[in-house]
């Protein structure tokens, strides 16, 4: 089995173009975050209590002409929630199906339309906002619903491109666009925000979204087979590497996979690191604004610095899970579960550290970083071991996986915003001590029960030896 160069390969075009593609998910997703700060009358979002004086105002703010054209509205805290929170009522529907109908038709078309819904909504949201909170939090909910097929429809491609020893790394190169994707859109939100007016926040990523759909269909295809240009060498190698992995029996053995104690390992990691990462995601800025007092422009960019570790970390960790596999001969259930360890520990650690520095704004965005940087490891750990375990029905496990990870999205911020009412540092703390303590507990699950090896019920013919 000769490996085949990786530049301007078929795969790593494919990879390459995902990352383009989550890059843009995630700056759909996030954008809102940054510009309901805008959005909202001033003196809403604060409620006019005064515990959160905490911290001294910063004087270094710059005076610039401050954009302020856009409508503003009378939402309260909690409609904030709701808001926040609307996407992921859509996203938890379509996960399962999302891997199902990737399984049966392919995942090209399944990611394409999903990016393409998302972008169309986006578009939208500046009319739906005018019209009344009720049409923003079904257009938000309309995006989760196109986003809840993409990673799924991913993971369902990959199962057919990615050969087993480079797993981690093509994986990693397409998720990865995730996290860029709130690096860029986090401080850039908050820049067009500033300088022009929150609607063009959403209608510039929503745009962008657009055109990357078109260069999606155009070049990439469902299978090595059907791939218009990719060479003879690959095609055969990529083939040849997943010969005794995949099933070809149609029918999907639902009983054995809700079964499997691997597939629960996955669920309760997946399920414990989303805790912390979505409660960072939609509640960084606030915490940020109303605790440590930065203003908006000063809180895009150092919003944004934690996720850029993730990306480099997500990046470095994939290189290196694969190496190990390869090189040093390590099991895979051995790197998963390292990687997890590593990757779930590391951010609850820092992440009670950070409740405890007062008002050392410095070291709270450093612990903070750190501890997201750090959760960049999981995604060479947990985050793969669908692909590992039964690469055939990937799509479907993540998509079962993925529902329950975003129960966090949906429960987390509400909750968080229910133990702030006062915005004391104390009610953070304990915010930061609920995600620690439930991303310890995945962390250990997953290192009891997971699994590195192709399970029985997922390889062809599996029906024959029960019988």
């Amino acid at each position: 089995l000769v490996s085949v160069p990786a530049c301007c390969s078929a795969r790593y075009n494919l990879a390459l173009l995902a990352f383009f593609g989550f890059f843009l998910l995630y700056a759909l997703r996030v954008n809102l975050s940054v510009a309901l700060v805008d959005m909202v009358e001033p003196n809403i979002s604060l409620a006019k209590n005064t515990t959160s004086n905490v911290c001294p105002e910063h004087s270094s703010t710059i005076n610039v002409p401050r954009n302020t054209t856009g409508e503003k509205y009378s939402w309260d805290a909690d409609t904030q929630g709701w808001i926040l929170g609307s996407f992921f009522y859509g996203y938890i529907i379509t996960q399962i199906p999302g891997g199902y109908i990737a399984s049966k038709i392919g995942g090209k078309l399944l990611l394409g339309f999903g990016v393409f819904g998302t972008s169309v909504f986006t578009l939208l949201t500046p009319l739906a906002a005018n019209l009344g909170v009720g049409y923003l939090i079904a257009v938000r909910a309309l995006e989760g619903l196109g986003e809840g097929v993409t990673f799924p429809a991913m993971h369902s491609m990959w199962s057919s491109w990615a050969p087993p020893l480079e797993r981690s790394k093509l994986l990693s190169i397409s998720y990865a666009g995730a996290q860029l994707g709130t690096v860029v859109s986090l401080p850039l939100s908050g820049l067009i925000c500033y300088y022009m007016n929150w609607v063009y926040v959403f209608y510039i990523f929503g745009a962008l979204g657009v055109l990357w759909f078109f260069f999606w269909m155009w070049l990439v295809s469902d299978t090595p087979e059907t791939h218009r240009s990719i060479s003879h060498a690959e095609r055969e190698y990529i083939l040849s590497s997943l010969k005794d992995q995949l099933s070809t029996q149609k029918s999907v053995p639902w009983r054995p996979i809700l079964e499997s104690l691997p597939l629960w390992a996955i669920v309760v990691a997946h399920f414990s690191y989303n805790w912390t990462f979505y409660t960072l995601l939609t509640l960084l800025p606030t915490y940020m604004k109303e605790i440590l007092r930065f203003d908006a422009q000063e809180n895009g960019f150092l919003s944004a610095l934690p996720y850029f570790g993730c990306w480099l970390c997500i990046i470095l960790s994939g290189q290196i899970a694969d190496y190990l596999r390869e090189k040093q001969n390590l099991s895979t259930v051995c790197v998963r579960k390292c990687f997890t360890l590593i990757g779930m520990i590391g951010p609850a650690v820092f992440l009670v550290a950070a409740g405890f520095i007062g008002c050392n704004y410095a070291l709270a965005v450093a612990f903070v970083t750190i501890s997201t940087t750090l959760g960049g490891f999981c995604t060479s750990g947990y985050s793969i071991n669908h692909l590992d375990i039964a690469p055939s029905y990937a799509g479907i496990l993540l998509g079962i996986t993925n529902s329950f990870a975003t129960i966090p999205g949906m429960v987390g911020p509400v909750i968080a915003k229910n133990l702030t009412h006062n915005n004391t540092v104390g009610e953070w703390q304990t915010v930061f001590y609920i995600a620690a303590s439930i991303n310890l507990f995945g962390a250990i699950f997953f290192a009891l029960f997971a699994s590195g090896e192709v399970q029985d019920w997922a390889v062809s013919g599996y029906h024959l030896h029960r019988n």
